[in-house]
C-alpha cells in the first residue's frame, strides 16, 4: 500500500497547526517537544475553565487517559463537545481501559458521547473497548494479547468491531501496528523494539496522529482519517528506526534513544515516509 498523501509531513511544517493535548503529566513534555520537533504547535490544558476555549483555538484535541481524576475527565468533556460542534478531530487513548473500572468506564463513556476520529490504544486496551476481555500490565499490552500471526484475526475483528461502535477510526499498536476501520484494516511494520522502553512513545504518536489530522484538507473524504493515521503510524516507527540506527553507532542507550527520537521526527522527510513504510493490507 502507498500513502496517497505525498506531502503531507511538509504541509504540517508549514502550516504550523495547533493542537490542544490533554495528556497525562508523565508525558506532556514529551509530547509537547515531539509535536515541536515535527512541525506543529501544542497547547496543554486541562483545566474545566479553559478546556473550550483553548479547543476552539485549535485544529486537532488529544483526549488522554493516562493520569486521570475527575476534574480531568469533566473538562475532557467539554473539551470533546466543543471540538465536536466545530468538527475539529479527536483523538482518544484509552489509557489503561480493562484494568481500572475507572478508566474503563470513562473510556467507554467518551466512545459513546464523542464523534472521536481515532482511537489508539495497545491491544488489551482495545479488546476491552470492543466488549472483550482483556488483562491490564501497566501501560502494555498483556502477553496474551499481543498482536501476532496467531491472533490477528482475533484483534482485527476486535478493532473492526470498535470502529462500528464509535465510527473512528481504530489505532492497535504493537510490535505492528493495526489500523481499521468499518470495512478494512491494514498493518504498519515499522518500528523498533527500543519505544517499549522509554515511557511516552505512544502518547507521541496520539500527538503526530492529531497533527496529521489538523492539516487542512479540500476535502474531508470519508476515508481521509484511515489514510493519516496510516501515515502518523509509520512515520513515527520510521522515527523510531532511525533513533535506533543513532543509538546503536553511539553505543548508547536509552536515554541517547530519546534524545535521538526527536531528532529524527525533525528531520524526516515525506520521501523517507514513503519509501520506509512497510504497510500489508
Amino acid at each position: 500500500m502507498r500513502l496517497k498523501e505525498d506531502n503531507l509531513l511538509e504541509r504540517l511544517r508549514r502550516e504550523r497547526p495547533l493542537i490542544h493535548c490533554m495528556t497525562n503529566y508523565v508525558t506532556a513534555g514529551d509530547v509537547a517537544n515531539y509535536l515541536l520537533a515535527a512541525g506543529a504547535s501544542p497547547v496543554m490544558a486541562d483545566s474545566a475553565r479553559e478546556a473550550e476555549e483553548v479547543t476552539a483555538a485549535a485544529r486537532g484535541l488529544v483526549l488522554n487517559l493516562g493520569t486521570l481524576s475527575d476534574e480531568k475527565l469533566a473538562a475532557m468533556r467539554l473539551a470533546g463537545k466543543k471540538a465536536a460542534v466545530l468538527g475539529h478531530p479527536i483523538v482518544l487513548d484509552p489509557v489503561g481501559a480493562g484494568g481500572a473500572s475507572f478508566r474503563t468506564e470513562a473510556a467507554k463513556a467518551l466512545v459513546h458521547e464523542l464523534p472521536c476520529s481515532v482511537i489508539r490504544g495497545n491491544v488489551s486496551e482495545i479488546l476491552a473497548l470492543s466488549e472483550e476481555s482483556s488483562a491490564l500490565y501497566g501501560v502494555d499490552a498483556g502477553k496474551k494479547d499481543e498482536l501476532d500471526r496467531k491472533n490477528l484475526e482475533r484483534c482485527a475483528k476486535a478493532a473492526e468491531r470498535l470502529a462500528r461502535m464509535s465510527g473512528a477510526v481504530v489505532v492497535m499498536t504493537g510490535k505492528k501496528d493495526l489500523i481499521a476501520d468499518e470495512n478494512r484494516y491494514c498493518l504498519v511494520d515499522n518500528g523498533h523494539p527500543m519505544m517499549k522502553r522509554i515511557t511516552g512513545a505512544g502518547c507521541m504518536l496520539d500527538g503526530l496522529t492529531a497533527a496529521f489530522l489538523g492539516v487542512s484538507i479540500e476535502e474531508k473524504k470519508r476515508e481521509w482519517v484511515f489514510e493519516r493515521a496510516v501515515y502518523a503510524a509509520a512515520a513515527h516507527g520510521l522515527c523510531g528506526e532511525m533513533a535506533w540506527e543513532k543509538t546503536e553507532a553511539a553505543k548508547g542507550g536509552t536515554g541517547t534513544f530519546h534524545t535521538c527520537l526527536f531528532d529524527a521526527v525533525s528531520i524526516i522527510t515525506d520521501h523517507q515516509i514513503q519509501e520506509g513504510a512497510r504497510i500489508e493490507i
